[in-house]
């Protein structure tokens, strides 16, 4: 069973169904399975219940590799992607906005139900549709109700309510360059010299940026195992602008890793990226499918700012007046400038 499913994850089959589907038509998994066809449930069960005697082997595979000279401690780095869960993201949220939701759908089969109550000459199939979903309905806010009941609330790092999942709890909504999905962050660590992967874990509650510190502390126990606790003293460590925070930085400093860590902003400074077609060219698609394809009018170079009068002249040459001064947002004080009503309700831009 472990060799089909590690071999059913090196093929992204990542789903249970997928994988016993497999067993029946990819000939190397039937192979590994000798012919036998499990059930999806028993694949399910199977990771779930023996994820702690499936673990030390991983440990053991370091440890070979290792022996093997495959890993060199001399740069470690940290990644993460997008794993989808398999659980609909619109049966996620706060237990406020589960309970409106379960509040909709009695209220939608109630509706159902009255229709019936007031028409009696429908066919038969109108009855038979209106009531299978009459019965999802039903269903739906059941299971609303169940996990209501069952479940704590989810807090934020600030103590804030977050969105929770009725069918998979441990995953979160989450934005990707292909949009929101229900899932995880999978986060992993390599070492250099062969892309031995020595740490991997998945999140599913916190952000990218909170899985820095948990990521490393596994990392270093790792080390431990293999016999080289001070591995940190000399190695680097580089991890992308998505683990970019003071938090992680302050952290960082404390590990004795020689750690560089791109920030947000860093592409807005290389020269390379203010030359390069492709980079725009992404960044113009990714910005109209935020924007829902809106065009881009004017930026803030597109205005002119008087220091002198503290005054502001648009694109159309209106001069704009002052509306507020020293805003303080995330450290940084801005003024705020509105144009009259008069000059921009007949304005052409």
């Amino acid at each position: 069973m472990l060799k089909i499913v590690l071999f059913g994850y090196s093929r992204g089959y990542i789903s249970s169904r997928r994988i016993a589907n497999a067993c029946e038509t990819n000939i190397t998994l039937m192979s590994l399975s000798g012919g036998v066809q499990p059930h999806y449930t028993s694949i399910a069960s199977f990771v779930a219940r023996m994820k702690d005697q499936i673990e030390p082997l991983f440990n053991q595979a370091s440890l070979i590799c290792d022996s093997e000279g495959l890993i060199g401690r001399n740069m470690f780095a940290i990644d993460g992607c997008k794993i989808k869960s398999n659980a609909s993201k619109e049966y996620s949220g706060t237990f406020e906005e589960l309970q409106r939701k379960e509040v909709k759908l009695r209220k939608a089969s109630q509706r159902i139900l009255a229709r019936h109550q007031a028409q009696d000459g429908l066919s038969d199939d109108e009855v038979s549709h209106d009531l299978k979903q009459k019965k999802r309905l039903d269903y739906s806010a059941t299971k609303i109700r169940g996990f209501l009941s069952t479940h704590q609330e989810k807090k934020g790092s600030t103590g804030k309510p977050v969105k929770s999942n009725v069918t998979d709890n441990d995953s979160a909504k989450m934005a990707t360059s292909k949009g929101t999905i229900q899932g995880y962050n999978g986060i992993a660590i390599n070492d250099d010299k062969h892309q031995i992967i020595l740490q991997a874990q998945t999140w599913g509650s916190v952000g990218e940026q909170q899985t820095l510190k948990p990521a490393i502390e596994q990392l270093s126990k790792q080390l431990n195992k293999l016999g080289t606790p001070k591995a940190f003293e000399t190695a680097m460590f580089t991890a992308g602008s998505g683990f970019h925070s003071e938090a992680n930085l302050a952290y960082m400093a404390t590990t004795g890793l020689d750690s560089y860590m791109a920030d947000t902003q860093f592409r807005s400074r290389n020269p390379l990226f203010k030359t390069s077609e492709t980079y725009h060219t992404e960044q113009e698609k990714r910005r109209l499918k935020r924007s829902k394809g809106r065009a881009r009018l004017f930026t803030r170079d597109s205005f002119l700012f008087n220091p002198t009068t503290n005054t502001c002249i648009c694109p159309a040459g209106k001069t704009l007046w002052r509306q507020s001064k020293n805003i303080i947002t995330k450290g940084k004080s801005y003024s705020r400038f509105t144009g009259y009503l008069k000059d921009c309700r007949v304005c052409p831009l």
